[in-house]
């Protein structure tokens, strides 16, 4: 750098040269910056799309976490996933778990307050083993939609799977029925012996009288359920013997465990039988052949007093006239007869008349006077002609008895007011009963024959038999032994007279043999003299002729 001299003179400024002026170019922005730019672009855009695609978290309590797995377990609809289990943790009070469910957000409208939760796994109930395909896939959570409209995020998981869903279609009846049986939630409804449905529950009455049985019928069986339809119950298995044998019948073999429901309309009942509406209301029969049985307009309630035992006659029981059950037993009801001073059994029973059929008609055509709108003349008539009704084994294996309205051909004569109401039919001794009576009679009798003074007696007779025998063999049998020793000396020596050669028994026999021969042989030689000389007979024989007898040699 130069120092400029003092004395020199300040430059024109009209001399100096005019500045020129130049702009400084903009910075351009580098390439570099766009890779975080897009980056920062693609995070904000995930993080959005999370955001959106994720629903509302939901809390659901169970008593174990048993299958429940945080970040595995998911929470399935019909195999479509609406959400998965983030965490699962100890409740403060330690009594149950809770799993933090986080829903998607096609799912946030199942988060309301009548939505229902439980763990799918394999079970096996009465109903069968379900659940097989998560042993492959592994637990998850299966849903119950609710049908409300108010939000909740907080639910009590089942331990169970509901028995009907809301999206299950069908109808549900009420049945009434006097005793439960063996029927349980989940018992199988058949139609046909086809399943249609199934129990949902059962409650009894305010009166604690009746059970009420809420039954399930599905879509489109529940079109079978008409206006006449008669349901009963199918539980365990219904063993009848008959003229035909034994008869063994049942639904399946879940009913015999589980129970069951069957139903069917009426036979020969109305042909266009309405519908029935939701929640109507049927009774429940005991078995297939009451719900069956047909149903009689007219009914004519009786009573009959037995009064020998009834062991073996129930409730229910047939009133048979001639091969048709004509009625049925009401009630059995003891009684004490003060003027007989015995015991009875009141008998109330049903008796349907229209049962008779075309007889029913002809009879009362036949009885001048009869009132067909009141059977009671009508089988008052029948009873004045000698009807009465007697006691008869129905099967002798299990001794049951049923009522037979018969005309005994010795019926005796009975009090009868016709004007009884209800009527009371007069009762007669069964033939069997007869023969009974006379068997009792029997052993009453041998039962009074002094057995006891027999066997004291016998035992007496036996005792002096013994001493009588003890006797003999002391005394008799030594003499008659010696007696038996006697008479075999005896033989002996009749034997040794006998056999020997030099016995005179043995020579005399001798001589006596020699002498009949000479005998013989002298009838011999007169048979042959007198064959040729026969008028010997007559005159005699001659001197000079007569026969030389000749000493046999010796």
């Amino acid at each position: 750098m130069t120092d400029t001299p003092a004395s020199a003179p300040p430059p024109d400024v009209d001399d100096l040269p005019d500045p020129v002026v130049r702009r400084r170019a903009r910075m351009r922005p580098s390439m570099i910056w766009l890779v975080p730019i897009v980056a920062a672009l693609a995070g904000a855009l995930l993080i959005v799309r999370a955001y959106m695609a994720n629903g509302p978290t939901i809390e659901i309590s169970f008593k174990t976490a048993e299958g429940l797995d945080a970040g595995k377990t998911e929470v399935r609809y019909k195999d479509v996933v609406l959400g998965k289990v983030k965490r699962v943790e100890m409740s403060e009070d330690r009594s149950h778990v809770v799993a933090t469910v986080g829903l998607t957000s096609e799912a946030s409208s199942i988060a309301v307050e009548d939505t229902q939760f439980w763990v799918v796994r394999v079970r096996a109930d009465l109903g069968g083993i379900s659940g097989f395909k998560t042993l492959v896939s592994g637990t998850y959570i299966g849903v119950n939609l609710g049908t409300s409209t108010e939000s909740q995020y907080e639910f009590v998981g089942l331990e169970d799977p509901p028995i009907l869903t809301n999206d299950e279609k069908g109808r549900r009846f009420n049945l009434k029925t006097a005793d439960l049986g063996s029927l349980n939630v989940g018992s199988p409804v058949y139609y046909l012996r086809v399943p249609v449905g199934r129990v949902l529950g059962f409650e009894l009455d305010k009166e604690g009288k009746d059970v009420s049985v809420i039954v399930f019928i599905e879509e489109p069986y529940d079109t079978f359920v008409k206006t006449d339809t008669q349901f009963w119950s199918a539980s365990g298995i219904d063993l009848s013997i008959d003229a035909n044998g034994f008869k063994l019948d049942t639904q399946s073999v879940v009913t015999l465990l589980a129970g069951g429901v069957a139903f069917q309309s009426l036979p020969l009942a109305d042909p266009n039988p309405k519908p029935a509406a939701d929640g109507a209301t049927f009774p429940l029969y005991p078995n297939q052949g009451a719900a069956l049985a047909p149903r009689d307009a007219v009914v004519m309630p009786v009573r009959m007093r037995f009064f020998e035992s009834v062991r073996g006659l129930t409730v229910d029981g047939p009133i048979d006239f001639k091969g048709t059950v004509l009625g049925r037993i009401t009630r059995l009801d003891l009684g004490f007869d003060a003027t007989r001073k015995r015991f009875y059994t009141e008998v109330s029973a049903d008796i349907y008349p229209k049962r008779m059929g075309r007889a029913y008609d002809e009879v009362i055509a036949d009885d001048e006077g009869a009132d067909a709108t009141e059977p009671e003349i009508l089988f008052a008539h029948m009873v004045e002609r000698g009807m009465r009704a007697q006691l008869r084994a129905g099967n002798l294996i299990t001794g049951q008895l049923y009522v037979a309205l018969d005309f005994p051909p010795q019926a005796k004569k009975a009090d009868f007011d016709a004007k009884d109401r209800p009527l009371r039919i007069p009762t007669e001794t069964a033939s069997l009963d007869q023969i009974q009576t006379r068997i009792t009679d029997i052993v009453t009798k041998i039962d009074q024959i002094p057995f006891d003074d027999i066997g004291k007696r016998l035992n007496s007779a036996l005792g002096n038999a013994d001493s009588l025998i003890k006797r003999l063999d002391g005394e008799v049998a030594p003499a008659a032994t010696e007696t038996l020793r006697e008479a075999r000396d005896t033989l002996e020596s009749a034997r040794g007279s006998l056999t020997s050669a030099d016995a005179p028994i043995q020579q005399d026999m001798r001589r006596t043999l020699i002498e009949v021969e000479r005998t013989v042989r002298s009838l011999r030689d007169l048979s042959d003299y007198l064959q040729r000389h026969p008028e010997s007979l007559v005159r005699g024989r001659r001197e000079a002729e007569e026969p030389q007898i000749q000493e046999p040699a010796k």
